[in-house]
């Protein structure tokens, strides 16, 4: 019988938090929050639910989960973000894990409520997520956007368990929007890292593709009026990372000393 540490990252999370720690009542034998010095209810709520807060200034996500993943009191670890919660299905599929994961990882099938609509099409679901492991088998890559678990042996097999993780993402098109800004942001600081750039035909052709694939190919009709709206905000989204890649790309060349 194994032990299971339920780790979640937090800033200010104090609308999603109760929810998630409900939800992982039967499955946690510990329980990190690690907090990145919130100033609203989250640490109250955290304190409350009986979970250990651990503080740390967030230097980015793969960072922040590392972090939580080091304090937990047991190697294996259920990672979650505030705004997701366990379905009793994927409660009951880790809980009949204790008694001897026969793998190092679990993927979970993740679903995403965007506006009140769950969304099954667009490319977004199942949408699996690397979030129960033995910790001492791998780590997060620690990238500004879109970390993941990575197994130290690339030879290492993934189960995946039954049961979705609800992602309570999107409560609005305007907070959406905000943090399209945000991930864009952190997408094409990165690309900026590593020399990127990108062409003017991408940027002309690329954004198209991915709102004729998403909504057509993937089915993000079927989604109705959000699905389209999701469909028609990931082609911005591709138009505004890869200008910003672009303009950073060019900044960084005409500054003084770069060639």
């Amino acid at each position: 019988m194994i032990a299971v540490s339920v780790v979640i990252i937090t800033f200010n999370e104090e609308k999603n938090l109760e929810r998630c720690l409900e939800s992982v009542r039967s499955v946690a034998d510990d329980i990190v929050v690690a907090d990145s010095y919130s100033t609203d209810r989250t640490l109250a709520i955290a304190h409350a639910h009986g979970a250990r807060v651990v503080q740390r200034v967030f230097e980015g996500y793969g960072q922040q989960k590392n972090f939580a993943t080091s304090m937990a009191a047991h190697d294996w670890v259920l990672s979650l973000d505030a705004d997701e919660a366990l379905t009793p299905e994927l409660a009951a599929s880790i809980n009949r894990l204790k008694n001897g994961p026969e793998l190092d990882v679990y993927d979970i099938p993740r679903i995403t409520n965007y506006c009140g609509k769950w969304i099954r099409h667009c490319g977004w679901y199942p949408d699996k997520q690397a979030r129960f492991y033995n910790r001492t088998k791998g780590r997060w890559i620690e990238k500004k956007v879109h970390e993941y678990w990575q197994a130290n042996d690339p030879a290492s097999r993934k189960g995946t368990l039954q049961g979705d993780l609800l992602h309570y993402s999107f409560h609005s098109v305007s907070e959406h929007i905000r943090k399209i800004e945000k991930y864009t942001e952190l997408a094409a600081l990165e690309a900026t890292d590593q020399q990127k750039n990108v062409s003017l035909l991408k940027i002309l052709v690329a954004p198209r593709w991915r709102f004729f694939t998403d909504f057509f190919l993937r089915l993000g009709f079927l989604d109705g009026y959000y699905g389209y709206i999701i469909c028609r905000m990931a082609e911005y989204t591709a138009t505004i990372k890869y200008a910003k890649i672009r303009q950073y790309y060019f900044a960084g060349k005409n500054r003084p000393g770069q060639s």
